[in-house]
């Protein structure tokens, strides 16, 4: 085989390769990523740090609603964590917790980041509201439960 022949198998090769690995691109399932700004449908914002290597996460969340309309609504800190063991690393499922600075009362969330045939991200969520009771005969009252889902902002 002359010199110039194995110069051009070479090149050939090459564009193969290159061209295989460039549409092998669109074949890449993307994994969610949690840290961001997100917003849900009722216009609530929420802003997720990036998990540690133990999933921990910090953040914060500033409600569009409250049930007691007298109350100033302020940013409140949030902490969570991600499932980093499951055997599926797109679509992990995840917790925080809110711990609202303007009423007597704490909101845990639960859900999973599902990530859209287009690519984009969407967190389903399912959440507990827990306020203070005046008294124990009233505690009955105080649990509220509701589901929403978030997309990035960013």
């Amino acid at each position: 085989m002359s010199s110039s022949n194995t110069r051009l198998g070479t090149v050939l090769l090459s564009l193969t390769l290159i061209s295989w690995i460039a549409g092998a691109e669109c074949f890449v399932i993307k994994k969610c990523n949690l840290q961001g700004q997100w917003k849900n449908e009722l216009g609530s914002n929420m802003t997720l740090g990036a998990p540690d290597r133990n999933g921990f996460f910090t953040g914060t969340y500033l409600t569009a609603v409250t049930a007691n309309k007298t109350l100033v609504i302020k940013q409140s800190p949030l902490t969570g964590n991600l499932n980093m063991f499951t055997a599926n690393a797109q679509q992990r499922v995840f917790g925080f917790l809110v711990n609202w600075t303007f009423s007597d009362s704490v909101t845990s969330f639960v859900g999973q980041c599902f990530v859209q045939k287009d690519g984009t991200e969407r967190l389903q969520m399912t959440w507990l509201l827990r306020g203070l009771a005046a008294t124990e005969e009233d505690n009955w009252s105080q649990t509220r439960v509701g589901t929403n889902v978030f997309t990035r902002l960013w």
